[in-house]
């Protein structure tokens, strides 16, 4: 983010970028505002009969995303990160706040900033409630906070042995958009194009998480890669999972590159924010409505299995029934590291 010269102080800088326009935000909103950006802290009135679900997530140059980083598009992401954690568990939106350091006081890029974020706010109703603004490297932090009726939160302790796992949309493209912005693989211009907004803008699956209250067994969002995130549930739950490797599901264009790039950024690229959950077999023919109604993939990759000396394993398989080989398992259960360096 390059600065310039601005006479904003941080409480102009709140009013103009961020308080200004989240207000038309709250008529929407699920929740009752009785007192939103202005104060100390916001209040509340939870919907009767609901648990309050809070997330937090955090976004880092030069950790999360690249320094010439769209600031639109980072406004959306920092957001959407957050959103699809409350649609793992099955929540309505009900607010958000914004914490956020930055090396200098940059209109155009906070008017951009802050129109990605609040647009995606407006999309599923979910005002921003408050925060904290401060100078230092770009650093965005975000609590949202979701509503849920009483007991109906899907948890990733749920699992079951024999629940078929599920996943939505399609795998691998937020990794192999990265990939060609790295240079680590070439993608023509149109290639790209069909697939970088699934690492910019990703898109929570709100709906769809609400609709399976009543489906899922099990559920989390896919943020470091689906084998590594999968683990999560499996360690929760105590159990162990069976995948099969070919059925992941993969856009045309992920599947236009060598296998083996296919698998990989399918398993453990990260970024994707799809749902990857549990089921029992009797939910599959309504899973599959959910599918058409939606227009939203949802895909079955593999099933839930007892656990063996106590540690919870996924043993990934070919379309033929053969199991695929230490080596290559071991590479593909790997996931995103925060701290690696």
């Amino acid at each position: 983010m390059h600065s310039q010269p601005s006479p904003l102080g941080e409480f102009d800088l709140i009013d103009r970028f961020f308080k200004t326009r989240a207000n038309p935000l709250f008529k929407n909103s699920y929740l009752t505002l009785k007192l939103g950006i202005g104060d100390d802290c916001a209040l509340i009135n939870p919907p009767v009969g609901e648990e309050i679900a809070v997330t937090s997530d955090m976004l880092v140059e030069g950790r999360h995303f690249f320094a010439e980083t769209d600031a639109e598009q980072l406004g959306h992401k920092a957001l959407a990160v957050n959103l699809s954690d409350l649609a793992a568990m099955g929540a309505s939106p009900l607010g958000f706040t914004l914490a956020i350091s930055i090396p200098a006081i940059n209109e155009a890029w906070l008017g951009a900033f802050s129109k990605g974020l609040l647009d995606l706010a407006n999309q599923f109703a979910c005002p921003l409630i408050g925060g904290d603004t401060t100078a230092g490297p770009l650093t965005i932090s975000i609590t949202a906070f979701g509503s849920i009726p009483s007991g109906k939160a899907i948890r990733r302790s749920g699992a079951k042995i024999d629940d078929d796992i599920w996943v939505s949309g399609t795998l691998g493209d937020a990794r192999l958009t990265l990939a060609a912005l790295r240079h680590e693989i070439h993608l023509t211009e149109k290639a790209l194009k069909l697939v970088e907004n699934r690492m910019h803008q990703p898109l929570p699956r709100l709906e769809l998480g609400k609709r399976l209250r009543e489906i899922a067994s099990a559920a989390l969002d896919i943020s470091d890669g689906l084998l590594g995130d999968l683990r999560h549930i499996l360690r929760q739950s105590e159990v162990s999972a069976e995948i099969v490797l070919d059925q992941l599901p993969k856009s045309a264009t992920l599947q236009e590159q060598e296998i083996s790039i296919q698998n990989l950024y399918a398993a453990s690229g990260g970024d994707d924010y799809e749902l990857c959950f549990t089921a029992p077999e009797s939910h599959r023919a309504n899973l599959l409505k959910i599918s058409n109604e939606f227009n939203l993939p949802l895909t079955r990759i593999g099933k839930i299995v007892p656990i063996q000396n106590n540690t919870p394993e996924i043993r990934l398989f070919n379309t033929d029934g053969s199991i695929v080989n230490e080596t290559q398992t071991a590479i593909l259960l790997k996931s995103f590291n925060h701290f690696a360096i």
